[in-house]
C-alpha cells in the first residue's frame, strides 16, 4: 500500500506539470482532433491474469471496430493500448501515462479489482472518464465514503453475488451444510465469502469449515483432505479460475462428489484446460452473462466475436463491450468531446447491453440480474436468475 500512496503522490505532481499537455484535471476533452475520441485501455495483456485482461481487450476492440462502422456516429474512436502485466503497481502507472502524456477521453479497464481500484484515484484526480468491466469489490466505485465522480462501472458487486450464490445454495440445489475453500490473498474473494456465508447463515444453513489457500497455490491436497471427512452437501469456492480449475480437479480425484460452487471468477475457457471436462459437472457459479437461451442481440455479438477472434466470447469480452459501448454511448449522446458532458449522459443513461439493461445507481453501479450458470462436462447448459436479497 506505502507504494501505491507513493505512486498517487507523484501522479498529482505530474497532473499539474502536463496540464497543458492533456487539460490534466480540466474536465474538459483530452486534446488532439476534436472529432476523435481516444480511449486507454488498461488491461491485463501478461501476467497471472491475463486470460481476462486479453479476452476483455478483445471485447473492447471489437466495440471500437463496430463503432467505427457506423456511419450513423458523430464520433470517430481510436485505442490508446496498454499492458499492465497483471499488477497493481504497473496499473496505476498505466493510468498515469494514459491520464497525463496520452491525454485520452476515457479509459476501460483493468479487469481485476485490485488493479482497477489501482487507478481510480489517478483517474478522478485528472478528470477522466473510467468504466470498469469487472472490478466487482464492494464499495470500489466509493473513496471513504464518497463516489468517485468519474468512474463507473457495469458488473454488480461481490456482495451481490455472493449473497446470490447463498440463496441459490439452499433454495435452488437444497442444501444446507457448506465447505468454505477461499482465495485468502484477494480482495474479490474475501468479499463474495463474507457475503455468501452471510446469506446462507441467515436462510437457515451451516458453514461447517472455513479453509483458505493463496494465490499462485497449486497442491490443495491438504485443505481437501480435511474437508473431504467433513459433513458437508456443498462446496463453496470464491475465487479465480487458475486456482479453482486444479481444486476442482484434486476435488473430485480426492472422491469430493458434492455441488461445486463459486463466482464469476470461474468463467474462463482455462478452466476446462486445468480442471478437465469429466469433473465439470454439478458445478455451479455466478455470472452476469451467459449464452444459453440467447438473445438475438447476444448472439449477433457472439457471432461478430467468433469472427473476429475465431473462439467464444466469454463473461470477460462481454462486459469489457459493454463498458466500451457504455463510453461511446456518453459521447454520443454528448454530442462534443467534453468529459463531464459525457458524464452527465452516464449519469441518465438507461443502457441495453449483452449483459443486460440497466441504469447506475448513486454509487455509479449498475442494478442488474444475477444469473446462475450449471456446468456440464464444462460446458453451459443451463441458467437461472436469482435475487440476491430473497
Amino acid at each position: 500500500m506505502g507504494s501505491f500512496k507513493k505512486l498517487v503522490a507523484m501522479t498529482a505532481v505530474s497532473c499539474m506539470a502536463l496540464t497543458t499537455l492533456a487539460g490534466c484535471g480540466d474536465g474538459g476533452s483530452g486534446g488532439g482532433d476534436e472529432n476523435t475520441i481516444r480511449i486507454g485501455m488498461n488491461f491485463e495483456l501478461t501476467g497471472n491474469v491475463a486470460n481476462y485482461g486479453t479476452t476483455e481487450y478483445n471485447g473492447a476492440k471489437l466495440a471500437i471496430k463496430q463503432a467505427n462502422e457506423n456511419s450513423e456516429h458523430k464520433f470517430k474512436y481510436e485505442i490508446v493500448e496498454g499492458d499492465n502485466k497483471s499488477a497493481a503497481e504497473e496499473a496505476t502507472a498505466l493510468a498515469t501515462k494514459l491520464a497525463t502524456s496520452d491525454g485520452v477521453d476515457g479509459m476501460v479497464g483493468p479487469a481485476t479489482s485490485g488493479n482497477s481500484l489501482a487507478t481510480y484515484q489517478v483517474a478522478n484526480d485528472s478528470k477522466v472518464l473510467v468504466v470498469s468491466p469487472s472490478a466487482t469489490a464492494n464499495g470500489a466505485t466509493m473513496n471513504h465514503g464518497k463516489v468517485y465522480d468519474y468512474v463507473y462501472r457495469v458488473c454488480f458487486e461481490d456482495n451481490t453475488q455472493g449473497a446470490a450464490m447463498g440463496v441459490f445454495a439452499y433454495d435452488n440445489l437444497g442444501k444446507r451444510k457448506a465447505a468454505m475453500l477461499s482465495d485468502s490473498s484477494n480482495d474479490y474473494a474475501k468479499g463474495m465469502a463474507k457475503s455468501f456465508k452471510k446469506k446462507f447463515k441467515e436462510k437457515g444453513g451451516e458453514i461447517v469449515t472455513e479453509l483458505n489457500y493463496a494465490e499462485k497455490d497449486t497442491d490443495f491436497n491438504v485443505q481437501l483432505t480435511k474437508i473431504k471427512d467433513m459433513d458437508f452437501d456443498v462446496l463453496y469456492i470464491p475465487g479465480y479460475y487458475n486456482e479453482v480449475g486444479l481444486i476442482i480437479k484434486q476435488a473430485r480425484s480426492l472422491g469430493i462428489d458434492v455441488p461445486i460452487i463459486g463466482g464469476d471468477g470461474f468463467d474462463s475457457s482455462d478452466l476446462v484446460k486445468l480442471a478437465g471436462a469429466e469433473n465439470l459437472n454439478d458445478v455451479y457459479f455466478t455470472t452476469a452473462y451467459t449464452t444459453v437461451n440467447a438473445s438475438d442481440e447476444l448472439t449477433a455479438f457472439i457471432e461478430a466475436y467468433k469472427e473476429e477472434y475465431g473462439e467464444e466470447p466469454s463473461m470477460f469480452s462481454a462486459l469489457a463491450y459493454d463498458a466500451t459501448n457504455v463510453m461511446i454511448e456518453a459521447y454520443e449522446k454528448a454530442g462534443k468531446k467534453d468529459m463531464d458532458a459525457a458524464k452527465e449522459a452516464l449519469d441518465s443513461m438507461k443502457f441495453n447491453g449483452v449483459t443486460g439493461s440497466f441504469t447506475f445507481d448513486k454509487t455509479h453501479t449498475p442494478t442488474k440480474d444475477v444469473l446462475v450458470v450449471k456446468l456440464v462436462d464444462g460446458v453451459q447448459s443451463d441458467a437461472v436468475k436469482v435475487d440476491p436479497n430473497k
